[in-house]
């Protein structure tokens, strides 16, 4: 080998080096949580949702996103970019099932998720939230032909379907151990387990069966319907807070967030939200205590 050969090989080899350092160091900062201020500062975030819960969180074959989640989070985003005289940032969607959303945030691979995300004290643990910007309740996907309208109609062997690593499914396996839980992967795998007979009911979040039932309907005119769980004094089985998933640690974010949605709710364009995806009888409720978590403690 010439001395010509052994230094263009160490420069070669020097480069190498260099590149292996400069990608090792971009790995180690992809596994650290984003800071959603300084992302919408510099332009762009990845915002987490759901990519199958017709009117909560879906992409469209033209690969839009649309939903009450999706919106939420455009809502938050340029409101807080627009504080700040910031331009409105470039967003990049990504799909989060819900046994990967604290992961997600904390691996710094979202800035922020709003995915029917319910908050509750095993996630409050792993990341913190913005919220709640809406309050919702377990309730029941069946056809009209099921026989079931209500808790009572929940007898030992009553196949109910919910997605794996949700609050509805934790819920069930608690109070229920006598149904038999099928956990699928998405609500709408559930749904679709509904409309062939191959589960009696899929049970979450009223506002995400909602949408579900009213697909249905458009599709295939069947009789599907959404039944709400109550216990015997007329109170809610459940009570579901959604929130925005953000990572821990940084309360400047979170008060971002929160005053961000409750600008959302004041303005009434949470109102207008809801009305475009789950129309004008959707009952929202109340404006929530966004940045109040003290229920948590309740659960």
């Amino acid at each position: 080998m010439t001395m010509a050969d052994n230094r263009l090989l160490r420069r070669m080899t020097a480069a190498i080096v260099a590149t292996a350092a400069v990608l090792g160091l971009a790995s180690c900062g992809s596994s650290e949580p984003r800071n959603l201020l300084d992302d919408i500062r510099d332009g762009h975030v990845t915002l987490g949702t759901k990519f199958d819960q017709p009117g909560l969180g879906e992409r469209t074959p033209d690969k839009e996103y649309v939903g009450v989640d999706p919106d939420v989070s455009r809502y938050v985003i340029n409101y807080i970019a627009d504080k700040n005289g910031w331009d409105d940032p470039e967003i990049t969607w990504r799909e989060t099932p819900s046994s990967q959303r604290e992961t997600l945030i904390n691996n710094g691979e979202v800035n922020m998720i709003a995915a029917t995300y319910s908050i509750n004290a095993g996630r409050l643990k792993a990341v913190n939230f913005g919220g709640p910007y809406l309050v919702t309740h377990q309730a029941l996907l069946v056809r009209g032909d099921a026989g079931i309208d209500g808790l009572e109609d929940l007898a030992p062997g009553t196949r109910l379907c919910s997605v794996s690593g949700s609050t509805p499914a934790q819920k069930v396996k608690a109070a229920l151990p006598e149904v038999q839980l099928q956990e699928f992967d998405t609500y709408a795998a559930c749904a679709e387990g509904v409309k062939q007979g191959v589960v009696d009911a899929l049970t979450t979040d009223a506002t995400i069966l909602a949408g579900f039932a009213e697909r249905y309907r458009e599709r295939y005119g069947d009789d599907f319907k959404v039944v709400e769980l109550k216990n015997e004094d007329g109170s809610y089985w459940t009570n579901e807070y959604y929130g925005i998933g953000i990572p821990q640690g940084d309360d400047a974010v979170r008060d971002a967030v929160n005053e961000a949605l409750t600008s959302m709710w004041e303005s009434g364009e949470f109102r207008k939200i809801i009305d475009t995806y789950l129309g004008e009888d959707f009952d929202i409720g109340d404006m929530p205590d966004i940045g109040d978590l003290s229920f948590v403690d309740d659960k």
